[in-house]
């Protein structure tokens, strides 16, 4: 990080400089070496004790104070380098304003020679410590920006697998809803068959089979394991196109299904076409679970501005049933598209009605 690399390369910089200065300084050499030494032990200590913000400007003013005595009206003096240090390590170690107020400190500190001893070369070391200011705190901001950049790429890729979670969730709690409820249906009736009809009994169990066979195969698709052999694609999920054979399958189960579609549901979208086909067989399931056996009607509108997909079914479903995750799910999804969808009991029955837009 700049915040470490600073720590370790200031102190360093800034002990090279400070001995040079020293070796140019017009002070006693006695002078020159315990001020060299002061700075160097207390640029350590700053570096050791990690200090920041306003304590890490205060703190800089001990070297600082030291430079300006070793090289004090010498503008050639090399050890004045260690003033761009300075800046560049309150800037990378601390926020704007700090860094600012040391800068300016620095600054007034060249302006004021300039008043001792008349000489360009104080502007030029006062453009050092501008730029060197400049120069590090845009560094530090860069840092900052792509921390927290990669904090909120962080917070959107959980999001993301959060809600691919909820969407899977969601689909395998249609899937498997849908064939333990018709496979069941195929079960009772093989059961109430198996004394007398046999052969109608082996029809129900093997479309039990057949069913759950499909299933599994949907299961995988849902989940994307299960794949072309000449492609990545994962297997295509139900659509609109598919609602027909939807209701066929509950037909062959037993459930009394009345359909009405109108418009080309062929022509949906993979997404809306998948919502309303899991709609559909949302509604059926929970009809065939919690319905009183009175005939289903379901209604596929496909209209030019939006898609009407409504259910209605005989008896009132059990307890709880409106706050299931069934019917969440089917909310979940019609909001997903911008659509609604209300369920709830109506005279002589249940009914859920979802709009979509086209």
């Amino acid at each position: 990080m700049i915040e470490q690399a600073a720590r370790v390369a200031a102190p360093a910089a800034l002990a090279l400089f400070v001995i040079v200065g020293a070796a140019q300084s017009q002070q006693p050499p006695a002078v020159s070496a315990a001020v060299a030494l002061v700075v160097v032990v207390a640029g350590l200590v700053i570096a050791w004790r990690r200090l920041t913000g306003w304590t890490l400007a205060a703190a800089l003013a001990v070297p600082a104070a030291g430079l300006v005595v070793l090289c004090y009206t010498q503008p050639s003096n090399l050890g004045w380098f260690g003033m761009c240090v300075i800046a560049g390590w309150a800037a990378l170690g601390a926020a704007v304003r700090p860094a600012v107020a040391i800068g300016v400190a620095l600054i007034g500190t060249f302006v004021a020679q300039s008043f001792v001893t008349t000489d360009p070369g104080w502007q030029a070391w006062t453009a050092g410590v501008i730029f060197t200011t400049m120069a590090c705190a845009f560094a530090r901001q860069q840092r900052v920006l792509v921390v927290r950049l990669r904090e909120a790429q962080a917070g959107l890729t959980e999001r993301a697998r959060a809600e691919e979670r909820n969407r899977i969730a969601g689909e395998m709690h249609d899937v498997i809803g849908h064939a333990l409820t018709v496979s069941l249906l195929h079960v009772s009736s093989a059961r109430l068959a198996l004394d007398d009809d046999p052969d109608e009994a082996r029809e129900s169990l093997t479309e039990a089979e057949r069913l759950a066979r499909e299933s599994l195969d949907e299961v995988r698709a849902t989940v994307g394991l299960l794949r072309t052999a000449d492609s990545n694609d994962v297997l295509p999920m139900p659509t609109g196109a598919d609602v027909p054979e939807l209701v066929e399958s509950f037909r062959r189960a037993g459930s009394h299904v009345e359909l009405d579609v109108r418009g080309e549901p062929e022509t949906l979208g993979t997404t809306r076409g998948l919502a309303v086909y899991r709609i559909v067989q949302e509604s059926l399931t929970n009809a065939a679970r919690h319905g009183d056996g009175s005939p289903v009607s379901v209604r596929v509108d496909v209209g030019r501005d939006d898609i009407t997909v409504a259910v209605a079914s005989g008896g009132s479903p059990l307890a709880g049933t409106a706050e299931g995750s069934g019917l969440v799910g089917m909310r979940e999804r019609a909001e997903a598209l911008g659509g609604q969808l209300r369920a709830g009991p109506v005279p002589g029955g249940w009914r859920t009605e979802a709009v979509l837009p086209a």
